[in-house]
C-alpha cells in the first residue's frame, strides 16, 4: 500500500513552476515524485528553474533523496524545517538550492 502523498502543480506570481508535495516520501510512493519532478522540469520553458515545495512533507527517505540529487541542478528546494538536517548530512544542500521553509 502506497503511502498518502499529493502532488501539486502552481505558478508564482513570476511565473515560476512550482511541485508541492504534501505528505510523506518514501519507496512506495517515490516513482511517482519523481515522474512529477520530471514532468514539472520539463514542461517549464528551458532555463528555468523549478521550486519543490517539501514545506508539508513530514518525512523522507533515500529514495527522495536520490531523486533531489538527480534534479538538483535545475531545481530550488524549499524543504520543512524538520528535513533540513536529513539535507545537510546527504550532503544535498552543498550542491543545490536548499532553504528552510518558514
Amino acid at each position: 500500500m502506497a503511502t498518502p502523498l499529493d502532488l501539486r502543480n502552481r505558478r508564482l506570481p513570476d511565473g515560476t513552476p512550482v511541485l508541492a508535495a504534501v505528505g510523506e516520501l518514501d519507496l512506495s510512493n517515490i516513482a511517482a515524485f519523481s515522474a512529477a519532478v520530471t514532468e514539472t522540469r520539463a514542461s517549464a520553458p528551458k532555463g528555468t528553474r523549478v521550486t519543490l515545495d517539501l514545506s508539508e512533507v513530514s518525512y523522507l527517505d533515500s529514495g527522495a533523496i536520490n531523486v533531489l540529487f538527480d534534479h538538483v541542478d535545475g531545481v530550488d528546494i524549499v524543504a520543512h524545517p524538520d528535513l533540513m538536517a536529513v539535507l545537510k548530512i546527504s550532503g544535498l544542500s552543498d550542491v543545490g538550492s536548499v532553504r528552510s521553509a518558514p
